[in-house]
C-alpha cells in the first residue's frame, strides 16, 4: 500500500487503485505512467473483462493534477516536465476513450481537473452522493483541459461552457443529469457493486443504479443556455447583467472573481472544441498549455489558492471588460 496506485487483477476485471489520499489522489507523472501501464497490461489480457479504477480515502476520487509543483517548475524555468507530464497525462486520456474494454471509475468525493480526466473518458462513471465533479481551472488561471474541450461543449444545452468558466461543483446525481457520469450509487453500496462488478462483470451496474433526484440547475437552465450561449465574453456578461436575477448575479459574481484572462482563454478554446475531435482537442490543450503554464496569471492564481491559500489573486488585468482580445490571440497563434 506504499504505491502511489495499485493495480492488481480481481476476479473478471482489472483493478486501478488511485493511492495518495494524503494529497486528495493528485495526479503526479509517475501516477500517470503506471495508470497508463497498467491499463496496457489488463487490456492484453484476455482474461480481464473490464477496469475498474477507484481511489483510496474517502476524500477524493482525484484532486486533479499537482499544480503546485506545476508552478514551481515553471518558475524555476523547467519546462520539459511540465511538457511531459501533460503530454503524458493527455496521452492516458486519449487510451481511456479509446479503450477496448469497459473502463468503470467508481467516483465518491472530490473528482476535480485531472480526475475528471481519469473517469470521464471511459464507459461507466458510477458517482455517489458525496461525489463532486469540477473543473476549477479559471480560479487558477489555467483552463479546463485533459479533454474537457472536446466534453464540456458536447453537453447538455451549455452546461459545459458555464461549468468551465464558472468552476461550480457539480454533485453526483447532478453529474448523470449533466453527462459527466453515467450512474448514481449511494456511498453505502460502492463496495457490494465493486465485488459484483468483479464477480458478474459490468451488466450488474444497472441494478445498483438509484433513481436521480431532480437536477438542481434545472429552474436555471434557460438562464444558463441564453447567457453561455453568447458569442463572447463580453456578451455573456451582458446577458447576465440584463437578466437581473439572483442566479444571474450570483453567476457574474463568480464571473468577476476568477481570473479575467483565463476567462477569455477558456472561452475561446472551449467554442473551438466543439467542432474537433478528442485528439484534436488534446493537441490544442496541449499547444495552449505550455504557454499558459508559463504565464504571471497562473502563477499568481496557483498562489493565491493553493500555496498561500489567501484567496486574494492580484489579476492583470484585474476585470473582464480590460482583458486586450490581442493578448488572448497571441496565446493561440
Amino acid at each position: 500500500m506504499d504505491q502511489v496506485i495499485n493495480a492488481r487483477r480481481d476476479g473478471r476485471i482489472g483493478r486501478i487503485q488511485l493511492n495518495r489520499p494524503k494529497a486528495l489522489n493528485a495526479l503526479d507523472l509517475t501516477m500517470v505512467n503506471l495508470i497508463h501501464i497498467a491499463m496496457d497490461d489488463f487490456a492484453a489480457d484476455p482474461t480481464v473483462h473490464a477496469v475498474v479504477v477507484e481511489a483510496a480515502g474517502d476524500r477524493a476520487f482525484s484532486a486533479g493534477g499537482d499544480v503546485r509543483a506545476i508552478r514551481q517548475q515553471a518558475l524555476d524555468g523547467e519546462t520539459q516536465p511540465i511538457l511531459e507530464f501533460f503530454t503524458a497525462e493527455y496521452a492516458m486520456n486519449q487510451a481511456i476513450a479509446d479503450y477496448p474494454k469497459p473502463f468503470v471509475s467508481l467516483i465518491d468525493g472530490l473528482c476535480l481537473g485531472g480526475g475528471i480526466g481519469i473517469s470521464v473518458h471511459g464507459s461507466h462513471r458510477i458517482a455517489t452522493e458525496h461525489a463532486a465533479f469540477a473543473m476549477p481551472e479559471t480560479a487558477i488561471a489555467l483552463f479546463p483541459d485533459i479533454g474537457a474541450t472536446f466534453f464540456l461543449p458536447r453537453l447538455p444545452g451549455q452546461l459545459g461552457l458555464y461549468y468551465a468558466l464558472t468552476g461550480q461543483r457539480c454533485a453526483g446525481a447532478d453529474a448523470v443529469h449533466a453527462g459527466l457520469a453515467t450512474h448514481f450509487v449511494p456511498r453505502e453500496h460502492l463496495p457490494a457493486l465493486s465485488a459484483a462488478i468483479a464477480r458478474d462483470g459490468v451488466a450488474v451496474i444497472a441494478g445498483y443504479a438509484e433513481t436521480l433526484p431532480p437536477f438542481s440547475l434545472a429552474p436555471h437552465r434557460a438562464v444558463i443556455d441564453h447567457a453561455f450561449g453568447a458569442d463572447s465574453v463580453l456578451s455573456i456578461i451582458e446577458r447576465l447583467q440584463a437578466d437581473g436575477g439572483d442566479f444571474a448575479q450570483a453567476t457574474l459574481k463568480i464571473l468577476r472573481a476568477v481570473s479575467p484572462s483565463s476567462v477569455h482563454w477558456s472561452f475561446q478554446i472551449l467554442r473551438d472544441g466543439a467542432t474537433k475531435t478528442l485528439a484534436e482537442c488534446l493537441a490544442a490543450e496541449l499547444a495552449l498549455v505550455q504557454k499558459v503554464t508559463l504565464h504571471h496569471e497562473f502563477h499568481e492564481g496557483v498562489r493565491s489558492v493553493v500555496v498561500d491559500k489567501d484567496r486574494s489573486p492580484n489579476w492583470r488585468p484585474a476585470r473582464l471588460e480590460e482583458v486586450d482580445p490581442a493578448a488572448i490571440a497571441a496565446m493561440f497563434g
